[in-house]
């Protein structure tokens, strides 16, 4: 596709560049090359240039994963220096270059992003959580996976000024305890989708609180939080009744006493009922599948 635009620039076939910019080219044609190949459309000719940044000041995605992790603190600065209309932002382990001085203006200056995805971003701070709750009120999924900067306070702007949050992903932000997961839940009931995993300080009273506030909740995961037990799990059962996944694997207080009551309404768990765990065991220690009737 980029040889065919390139090529459509010699005087005999006539110039792509004749066609209407924001009518034709933008939104038609140059929203289906990858963002790595606009780069170097750029590099044809100064027509070219220009209309490669109109296009990126009015992009609505823009995902660092079609360039690579690695982009030069410059280029990120410049390609979205005019962007006022984002809608979804996707920088997902970019911590060897994105700081808070690159992001803040970005998120300044869109207050129409509802998706943001910062995981693995650690060279950020809270003061990029603040922004973002500042300035982006119609947000509804966010991702902070492994952004150990993430802390209490600035999870509760975030609470306070982005209630329609349908989707948080707080996967290993170690700094945040039950209290400041029952301050969102109770701001944002709205969610559908929660993770808490691989925090050992997340227990029994964040999970019936999500439970108690967010009767939409389709989604949770509790990997790794060692602290919940068979108590939350069935407040969860209780009060849940859209739930469809559940996620607590290498959460050993919690048993299949509270689980089953999820597994007979068909709840998706990541952790197999003991029978099975049992059976699987045994054949894995003599060879075979033992012919047993699972439908007890």
């Amino acid at each position: 596709a980029l040889w065919c635009l390139m090529m459509s620039v010699t005087p005999t076939r006539g110039c792509l560049l004749d066609l209407p910019w924001e009518d034709i080219l933008v939104p038609h044609i140059l929203c289906h090359l990858p963002l790595q190949q606009l780069l170097s459309l750029q590099r044809v000719s100064k027509s070219f240039q220009s209309l490669i940044q109109l296009y990126l000041a009015n992009m609505r995605c823009f995902d660092s994963s079609q360039i690579g992790p690695a982009i030069p603190r410059d280029a990120f600065v410049n390609l979205l220096k005019d962007n006022e209309v984002l809608q979804q932002l996707a920088l997902q382990n970019c911590s060897d270059w994105l700081t808070d001085r690159e992001l803040l203006p970005v998120i300044g200056q869109n207050h129409h992003l509802h998706q943001i995805q910062l995981k693995g971003c650690a060279q950020l701070s809270r003061h990029a959580l603040v922004a973002i709750s500042l300035s982006c009120p119609n947000l509804r999924q966010l991702s902070l996976a492994h952004c150990e900067w993430v802390d209490s306070l600035s999870l509760r702007s975030l609470a306070d000024h982005c209630k329609a949050l349908e989707a948080v992903d707080l996967t290993a932000c170690r700094q945040l305890k039950d209290e400041a997961i029952c301050y969102l839940v109770q701001k944002c009931s709205r969610l559908k989708s929660l993770s808490l995993a691989v925090n050992a300080n997340v227990g029994d009273v964040a999970v019936e609180e999500t439970a108690k506030c967010c009767p939409e909740l389709e989604h949770l995961d509790l990997t790794g939080c060692l602290r919940v037990k068979n108590d939350s799990i069935r407040v969860l059962a209780e009060y849940c009744p859209k739930l469809r996944s559940l996620k607590v694997k290498h959460c050993h207080n919690v048993a299949e006493s509270s689980l089953s009551i999820l597994r007979s309404r068909g709840v998706e768990l990541d952790v197999e009922p003991p029978l099975q765990r049992a059976l699987v065991l045994l054949q894995d220690v003599v060879g075979f599948a033992p012919f047993i009737n699972l439908q007890i």
